[in-house]
């Protein structure tokens, strides 16, 4: 059959909306069957790897296991599998047996630290979600769209927008709008750590309602395209204690982006701060990372063009429970983390690729990300300069925090500038109150730039 012009550029057309992110997104009635059934409830594969390496999804871990009995007011959720050991370990020497499971950040680390390695574990598929999270991702499959410009999303509810993922863009949305709760509260603290291994200890309280999350609301048009409200209150040391950061996270950026702002102790003044967004350095980073980096990625997708890459199985740090119970001096190290007490398991992700866009800017020219299938949350990514160089890689330790039960939660993150040989870990939370999931004390009046004034008080 011979392909005239005419159908050669209406395919081409037809290419470049999905890429751009159009209307296409919604599911197909017999595919939304298939949630809950040869798909597990969050838009994963149910099976395993024919290998085995990866096993089938069982429901994942929706409750403390038997035998776990914890105050999850008091304590963080215990290792579910406390007497397992690793299946083998991965060093430098060894490392090219195990290439096509290793990313290529953390082929550097191996190769540029003698002293790093990878303990591989036994795959457990713990993600889970509440009943009612899975009912609102059925609906999501069927009736949520990006925008045109694909930066944006129509008509979806508590989680996971796109759960059948049909394009990158759709991915990264899922990430940005993942289930985590409705409302929650935690303390962290944050090691920019020296390439001779000291560092000065930050700590942080912050806290966020996820305003899609809210049951009782029917669609995200209804949020007047704000997304999230999120505050971060700096408490010590001394000299960055009282500085807060607001954040109107929008669900829409081309429409209006992202709304922030910054109270400073020393002027006593609360200023927009449009400077928290894209590659400005992250707040309490040391200028380790971007404010686009914080959770593995957040806010607009502007600035990169997004392709999807074929899934593939990676050694990823997985179910790492034994972080959250690790004091910070026993953790924190020269060069890198304590590779005993990080655990590894082989998982399917998503690989995204996003490439500068030209005539726009940004420190990060390429990024690839690696997202596990269920969570849908950036686990690794890879950040390259403007040479091409790999620069930073990220790495965001997960666990499910099965009281709740919630798969995004990452034990801490990781940034390792791979040229300086400094690295930062943030969001550490083994000597932090716990995670409050349930902070139904928390009221939208709060989330204003009066508001923080009264936060900001050394």
């Amino acid at each position: 059959m011979q392909v005239t012009k005419t159908k050669m550029f209406l395919l081409a057309t037809a290419v470049a909306a999905l890429s751009a992110g159009s209307a296409w997104a919604k599911v197909p009635a017999d595919q939304v069957a298939r949630l809950g059934k040869d798909l597990t409830p969050m838009g994963s594969e149910r099976a395993g790897t024919p290998d085995g390496m990866v096993p089938a999804w069982d429901g994942g871990m929706s409750a403390p296991p038997a035998g776990v009995k914890f105050d999850p007011k008091k304590q963080n959720p215990p290792n579910p599998f406390p007497g397992e050991q690793p299946k083998f370990t991965i060093t430098g020497a060894n490392m090219a047996q195990y290439d096509k499971y290793l990313t290529d950040g953390h082929k550097a680390l191996l190769k540029k630290y003698g002293s790093f390695k990878m303990k591989v574990y036994e795959s457990h598929r713990t993600c889970a979600l509440p009943q009612y999270a899975y009912e609102a991702i059925k609906y999501n499959a069927a009736n949520s769209e990006l925008t045109p410009d694909g930066d944006g999303i129509k008509n979806f509810k508590v989680g996971y927008p796109f759960p059948i993922v049909n394009n990158a863009m759709e991915l990264m949305h899922d990430k940005r709008f993942s289930y985590r709760g409705f409302k929650a509260t935690r303390q962290f603290a944050a090691a920019p750590v020296q390439s001779n291994g000291s560092f000065n200890l930050i700590s942080v309280q912050d806290e966020a309602i996820f305003r899609y999350a809210n049951p009782a609301v029917k669609s995200s048009d209804e949020l007047n395209n704000i997304g999230l409200l999120y505050i971060a209150n700096t408490v010590s040391p001394p000299r960055l204690a009282g500085n807060v950061i607001l954040v109107h996270e929008s669900i829409n950026a081309s429409a209006e982006p992202r709304k922030a702002w910054a109270y400073s102790p020393g002027t006593r003044r609360v200023r927009r701060a449009p400077d928290i967004a894209y590659d400005n350095p992250g707040t309490n980073t040391d200028a380790m990372s971007t404010s686009d980096s914080f959770d593995g990625f957040n806010g607009a997708l502007d600035r990169y063009t997004w392709t999807l890459k074929p899934r593939e199985v990676k050694f990823i740090a997985y179910n790492a429970y034994d972080i959250l119970h690790t004091k910070y001096a026993d953790y924190v190290k020269p060069s890198h983390p304590n590779q005993d007490v990080n655990r590894y398991e082989p998982h399917r992700v998503h690989v995204v690729e996003a490439k500068l866009k030209p005539g726009s800017r940004h420190v990060y020219a390429r990024r690839i990300f690696y997202m596990d299938e269920d969570a849908k949350v950036v686990n690794n990514a890879e950040n390259y300069d403007g040479r091409g160089q790999l620069w930073r890689f990220q790495e965001v330790p997960l666990v499910n925090a099965y009281h709740v039960p919630h798969c995004g939660t990452g034990a801490l993150e990781l940034v390792y500038d791979l040229l300086s040989g400094r690295y930062l870990a943030l969001s550490m939370r083994a000597e932090e109150p716990p995670v409050n999931y349930f902070a139904d004390e928390l009221n939208e009046a709060r989330y204003t730039p009066e508001a923080i004034r009264t936060l900001g008080v050394r």
